[in-house]
């Protein structure tokens, strides 16, 4: 399988194909039994989901029955979770939990974890900072078994690793590990990753999640291609896949200690390059749609048409947008609307009243137009509203943004320059499920910082955050699943202000 070298670029590496291995594998790496290509996973049939489910190992015997027999009944029924069936089927192999826990919506003195109980007992959450201290106790009263829950977990003190245990009739069901947002005012370094086309590939990988986890970043961006592949309105099978993500031992290792937050992207949506309400798709469809995501991730409430969401985690103003299910779709000779105008209106809001030293803003897709000539991304779609967006940056002054996208498999950045001598910067990391996409680099690479082939490269992008000095400043790596840093770049201050 062709997998990349690093070669000189001018100041920057840069991958080409090449055959063979050159990564370095480290202690307890695991070694797939299959790869499951692209193609298979948008297929999705019960035999490449069953594959996916064993390619880095056998799952559990009663995860693994339970997803199976789930899996049938959503295949031929119309149901969720809290069907009679799923439910007597996760009680036969006695599952305390059909899925989670799933952290998020990080704050200063907690967060939200995420559940779906297979039973209505009582289950309680123990909480207790690294260094000791009191232990504070949450309990949660399922009302219905299948239904998804959330237990706020609150009181805790800022900027501090804490460990959890998760108990259901005196028996541990789950643990994890977290820490707490800092204060906004408070001086520090954070750490975030992200990434995006897991393609419910990557979501299996214990080695690309070991690293991570290892790390400790505060919280992970997903942007999209992520659990649910190509089912279109099919809510049935967007429950199975959410099903296979989360039966999955990498997965539940992830989400149980790194708060999650999550956009989509076409796949994820309806189908490839899908938007908006496309043909032989209606309203209905996209509200179905919307309500499903929402309810099988642990994002921060919004109060938008769309899935986006804004939170400040620290020094940090996250923002990540909906770039699909607020499109106007085009018609010829008229204007398309990448993201609504309510969308563009609540982002140029955040971006004028935030006080957050930094600012990220994800993008399912490009914001340049560099990779793939713009396809499906702002520049084929509402180069006005990128304008827009921009041009806002520079004349009220916003600093600190730095841009984030998916979508074109692979692992980029590129600048963005302006008129004024301002550079935008953006980084893609494409390739938690190392899939086949574009060429590494650009065609036109004056503004490429680097570029690596998605094939055979499972990494994911990481941000570190520090405030402490005369200047705060952002360092960007990318690490792949052996935790070899194949890229660092430090990015001050200085360069993310616009010039006057």
């Amino acid at each position: 399988m062709p997998i990349t070298k690093p070669i000189r670029y001018g100041l920057f590496l840069i991958y080409v194909g090449f055959h063979g291995s050159c990564f370095p594998q480290i202690k307890d790496t695991v070694r797939p039994s299959y790869r499951v290509t692209l193609k298979e996973a948008h297929i999705g049939s019960l035999g490449v989901d069953t594959t996916l489910l064993h390619s880095y190992g056998s799952p559990d015997g009663p995860s693994k029955d339970f997803y199976l027999e789930a899996r049938s009944l959503f295949s031929t029924k119309s149901i969720d979770f809290t069907d009679p069936d799923i439910v007597k089927a996760a009680a036969k192999n006695h599952l305390p939990l059909m899925a989670g826990p799933m952290l998020g919506d990080l704050k200063v003195d907690g967060l939200s974890i995420w559940l779906r109980p297979a039973q209505t007992s009582p289950i309680t959450v123990r909480v207790i900072a690294d260094t000791g201290g009191e232990e504070k106790t949450f309990t949660l009263n399922p009302v219905q078994a299948g239904r998804v829950h959330r237990i706020q977990v609150h009181g805790l003190s800022a900027e501090t690793p804490y460990k959890y245990v998760m108990l259901s009739q005196g028996v541990t069901i789950a643990e994890g590990h977290f820490q707490t947002s800092s204060k906004e005012e408070t001086k520090g370094r954070m750490r975030v990753a992200f990434g995006s086309c897991f393609h419910k590939i990557g979501l299996h990988n214990p080695n690309l999640v070991n690293t991570i986890v290892t790390r400790e970043p505060q919280a992970m961006l997903l942007l999209g291609d992520l659990a649910a592949d190509d089912r279109e309105n099919n809510w049935s099978m967007h429950r199975s896949d959410y099903l296979l993500r989360d039966v999955a031992k990498a997965w539940k290792k992830l989400a149980a200690n790194v708060p999650i937050y999550a956009s989509w992207d076409d796949h994820d949506y309806l189908n490839n390059d899908l938007s908006g309400i496309p043909d032989n798709f209606n309203e209905e469809d996209r509200n179905g749609l919307r309500a499903l995501w929402r309810t099988n991730w642990n994002n921060p409430k919004n109060n938008a048409e769309g899935i986006n969401f804004h939170t400040r985690l620290g020094p940090v103003e996250l923002i990540m947008l909906d770039t699909r299910s607020c499109r106007e779709n085009k018609q010829r000779g008229q204007y398309g609307s990448y993201l609504g105008d309510k969308q563009l209106s609540w982002l140029k809001n955040i971006l004028r009243i935030s006080t957050a030293p930094f600012k990220i803003i994800s993008s399912g897709t490009m914001w340049s137009d560099y990779v793939s000539n713009g396809k499906d991304s702002w520049g084929t779609w509402d180069t006005r509203a990128r304008e827009e967006i921009f041009a806002l940056i520079e004349a009220e002054n916003i600093c600190g943004v730095v841009l984030i996208s998916g979508d074109r498999h692979g692992a980029r950045g590129f600048t963005i320059p302006r008129h004024s001598g301002f550079e935008l910067y953006e980084f893609e990391a494409a390739v938690l499920g190392g899939v086949k996409g574009p060429d590494a680099m650009a065609p036109v690479d004056e503004h490429q910082i680097f570029g690596y082939l998605g094939l055979g490269l499972r990494a994911f992008g990481e941000f570190t955050f520090d405030t402490r000095g005369n200047e705060p400043f952002l360092t960007f790596r990318l690490i792949d699943e052996f935790a070899n840093i194949l890229e660092e770049h430090v990015i001050p201050y200085s360069a993310l202000t616009p010039k006057q």
